[in-house]
């Protein structure tokens, strides 16, 4: 039986804490959803802000919610030499030791001194797929995408939980070079 897997392609975003939503967008502010991401309970929000590193900007950097603890922003490595930043490739949440970013709202600014990373790629599992095709959380696995040039990604990182949907995540750069979009399907080898 083949795992097949849909494919998400994650462009630049980022995620706020609720204490930096109030900075960026004044005191009690709630992101409004735009429209539901893969995952349920998360959304890309109609705001944006801009984010500035040593050597470069973007402006109208979408906002995922809701808010989370943390506040991070993930990029990819062709966003990084823009930017001016070294930004290491880890899982979603792990931001110790990471560089900071500044990020400019309509109501003020946050200068993060952390939090930019290239996020792993990685397959979102619910707990009972997981279960049906044996896979392990924090297993690392092998993904065959088609798209135009075809290819294989290794070390995509499984990450299980009860709140999932399956999806898999992987940065604008890995979908140009395997000239994949969003919606279409891999899969995992082993």
């Amino acid at each position: 039986m083949e795992k097949i897997v849909p494919v998400g392609v994650s462009a630049r975003h980022i995620h706020l804490s609720q204490e930096h939503v109030d900075t960026l967008f004044g005191a009690g502010y709630e992101l409004k959803p735009m429209k539901p991401l893969s995952q349920p309970g998360q959304f890309a929000a109609e705001e944006t802000v801009a984010v500035f590193g040593p050597k470069g900007k973007f402006d109208k950097v979408r906002i995922l919610g809701p808010a989370r603890k943390a506040s991070q922003i993930e990029i990819s490595k062709t966003d990084s030499f823009q930017l001016g930043i070294d930004a290491p490739v880890r899982e979603s949440g792990n931001i110790e030791g990471t560089p900071g970013i500044t990020v400019k709202g309509p109501a003020g600014e946050v200068v993060l001194d952390r939090g930019v990373i290239i996020a792993a790629r990685h397959i979102h599992f619910h707990t009972k797929e997981a279960a049906e095709w044996g896979i392990r959380d924090k297993q690392l696995l092998r993904v065959r995408v088609g798209g135009t040039r075809p290819l294989v990604f290794e070390d995509v990182i499984a990450r299980i939980s009860d709140q999932f949907a399956l999806d898999m995540h992987i940065d604008t750069d890995e979908a140009n070079a395997a000239g994949i979009k969003n919606g279409e399907t891999a899969v995992i080898l082993d």
